[in-house]
């Protein structure tokens, strides 16, 4: 039998990835992650000092 697993995401919670930044242009910054590639606003991002 299968141990039941709680798969609950919050909001506002921190996801940390590793990826290749391809490009920034702009406002966006386009970062590949595996084989996709995606694309952030900058106004998103919250640097941390």
């Amino acid at each position: 039998m299968e141990a039941k697993q709680d798969k609950k995401i919050s909001v506002d919670s921190t996801i940390s990835l590793k990826g290749l930044v391809k490009a920034i242009f702009n406002d966006t910054i386009h970062i590949q992650i595996g084989g996709k590639i995606i694309t952030l606003p900058t106004s998103e991002l919250q640097l941390e000092k």
